[in-house]
């Protein structure tokens, strides 16, 4: 139940399990006031019965932008396509307003890999662009590639990424050319972050970094124009933004075309005295890295996106080092069945660790990827705690970690993942999720959790 009897800036959680007591917590101007104390009727009540009231969560590693275009796009992988006969049917869509047609998610299990004569047997009439589920590689038809004027420019006029095959002709496979490629698009609408910032709420998120490498202006604009409620952290800024925090200078380490030992080193010397936070989602991409941050130094507040494989013997190396590390576990869930059918036995044991960081003191924080995984935060940490792939398998089991601990992993600051977690306690800022049940039921089953409300800064933000 919702009051509204006085001045905004006084909110009222009654009835609020904080630390297994039920009391009242008092928000005023923006900061938590009070927490165990009955609070007199004024101001929003927000009647908790009883109910676990914990810190906004904060996903540590998302990309907004790519997540709002998700929504006008066709789903091309699983679960949703499975077969070559599931992705004609995808792409027979219509094309959006900008005479594309655009698909996300496709996975090599649907039709094998993806070129632009596969896509021309498959889409052949309208310009296509199809994304691959890493979010590393896209994919065009021929009608796409002439629809940019790119088919038949010959010599050196494309970025690397732009991949051709041996008698040099365009594959329609553009590999980590994401700003190239819209640089060279159809203005498209902007994108609905606002609609975007309520399901975050729904989630009780009150927080987000966005690890989008090389955000240019438009991008910055469109991230800091007022759409998004949430508090926001940039990886991918050149410099300091007004309405957001800059956090460390994000690097990509591309698996299918390692950078030299001498090139990764500049670029972290070129980032420097801004810390780094480094993509790796192989063994060989985390060797590379750890060794050139060894070799270069490490800066506090450098950090690892995914650690998708990490060895044991890598994770010494981590902690002298003073790295964070910034997992996802719901590729676990999602994918974890395409892991243990796809991936070399001799990596099964090393895919999305956490405990392993846990017992060498490595800080280590959790975040969705979205949209290359879901948002559901309480999924995720589901995930973390049962390491439980959909068809019932468990992945590197060793590595789990209970809920309570994966949640806190949510609750770090955007330029400390993993550190100090924030608390419901006096003095400290109102970003604040109420659940749907005591904390004994949040933790024994995290991803039946449904969140009653959010508050961002003292303001609530969405109810159910």
């Amino acid at each position: 139940m919702h009051d509204n009897l006085g001045p905004r800036h006084d909110l009222v959680l009654r009835d609020a399990e904080v630390h297994g007591v039920v009391g009242d917590v008092l928000v005023r101007d923006g900061m938590i006031a009070s927490v165990g104390q009955p609070v007199p009727h004024a101001g929003t009540v927000i009647d908790c019965d009883g109910a676990a009231v914990i810190p906004g969560l904060h996903d540590h590693h998302c990309h907004l932008l790519a997540a709002a275009a998700a929504g006008a796009s066709v789903l091309c992988g699983p679960p949703a396509v499975r077969a070559r006969a599931g992705l004609h049917q995808a792409l027979s869509a219509p094309a959006g307003p900008d005479g594309w047609l655009r698909g996300v998610g496709y996975d090599e299990s649907v039709a094998g890999d993806l070129d632009r004569w596969v896509l021309d047997q498959i889409a052949p009439a309208v310009p296509t662009r199809v994304q691959h589920r890493s979010g590393a590689l896209w994919v065009l038809n021929s009608a796409g590639l002439a629809a940019l004027g790119i088919e038949d420019q010959s010599g050196g006029a494309y970025p690397d990424g732009v991949e051709r095959d041996g008698a040099g002709r365009l594959t329609g496979r553009l590999w980590r050319a994401d700003r190239w490629l819209r640089d060279r698009l159809p203005i498209r609408p902007a994108p609905d972050l606002a609609g975007l910032s309520r399901t975050l709420a729904r989630y009780g998120i009150t927080g987000v970094t966005d690890a989008t490498p090389d955000l240019d202006a438009e991008a910055i604009a469109l991230l800091t124009g007022g759409g998004l409620r949430q508090r926001l952290c940039l990886l991918g800024a050149p410099g300091p933004v007004a309405g957001a925090l800059t956090g460390p200078f994000k690097i990509v380490v591309t698996d299918h075309a390692l950078p030299g030992w001498d090139e990764l080193a500049d670029r972290v010397r070129a980032a420097r005295p801004r810390s780094v936070a480094v993509h790796s989602v192989s063994r060989e991409s985390l060797i590379l890295i750890l060794g050139v941050l060894r070799e270069v130094g490490a800066a506090a507040g450098d950090r690892i996106e995914h650690a998708a494989v990490a060895p044991p013997d890598t994770v010494p190396v981590i902690a002298e080092l003073g790295l964070t590390i910034v997992t996802q576990p719901a590729f676990i869930a999602e994918r974890g069945a395409e892991y243990l059918d796809r991936v070399a036995p001799d990596d099964l044991g090393d895919l999305w660790p956490w405990r392993r960081f846990d017992q060498a003191g490595v800080p280590v924080a959790c975040s969705s990827d979205a949209p290359y995984t879901s948002w559901d935060p309480w999924a995720a940490i589901a995930a973390a705690s049962g390491r439980m792939t959909a068809d019932g398998r468990r992945v590197a089991p060793d590595e789990r970690v209970d809920a309570a601990r994966a949640l806190a992993a949510y609750f770090g600051t955007p330029l400390d993942p993993g550190g100090t977690p924030r608390r419901i306690a006096p003095g400290e800022v109102a970003d604040i999720a109420v659940l749907d049940r005591p904390w004994r039921r949040v933790i024994s089953d995290p991803a039946a959790v449904r969140v009653r409300a959010t508050v961002i800064g003292g303001r609530e933000a969405s109810a159910q």
